[in-house]
């Protein structure tokens, strides 16, 4: 499976959802089933390398600012949402993460921002093409500590200044 129909899969089940998380991770399922399983496998290992790459610090404090908190298991479930959002959206956001103001304008942390069932799609399909787990895929451990350098969320003004478009929509008194 070419990078292509990774972005093709995403974008077809994630418009057929309607925007629902859950709906798209079921769609995702059906659709990973029509597959070879060796093509499962490289639908996996696209979306977990996209999901390493999100593991940075930057975008946790977007994802911070638009949840208006993010634990460890809030930034995985965003980092899944994130990809589901599709490559535009997905390379915006790691290209500049205050993009994301304009990337989804109508962001809504009661619905959005939380995708944890897209994690485990491809787990899913290939156990049921198989009947066993998805094999290793070869990628090694994520690292311990996000790229980049780490900041304090809780700091209104380094805030403010590091996402000038996120805070204006979802800092200070837009989380208070």
């Amino acid at each position: 499976m070419y990078e292509t129909d990774f972005w093709q899969i995403i974008d077809e089940t994630r418009d057929r959802a309607e925007g629902d998380p859950v709906d798209h991770a079921d769609l995702l399922v059906d659709r990973l089933v029509q597959c070879e399983p060796d093509d499962v496998v490289d639908f996996a290992r696209l979306f977990d390398a996209r999901f390493r790459r999100a593991y940075r610090w930057d975008l946790w404090g977007a994802a911070h600012l638009l949840l208006g908190a993010a634990d460890d298991d809030a930034f995985e479930w965003f980092r899944c949402w994130l990809i589901g959002q599709g490559r535009e959206v997905f390379e915006g956001a790691l290209a500049d993460p205050d993009e994301l103001a304009e990337l989804v304008p109508d962001f809504d942390e009661e619905q959005d921002g939380d995708a944890e069932e897209l994690g485990y799609a491809a787990d899913e399909a290939y156990e049921t093409l198989t009947g066993g787990p998805l094999p290793d895929l070869g990628l090694g451990a994520e690292p311990a500590d996000p790229e980049g350098t780490a900041f304090d969320f809780e700091n209104p003004t380094l805030m403010a200044e590091r996402f000038p478009r996120l805070w204006d929509r979802y800092g200070g008194d837009a989380n208070a």
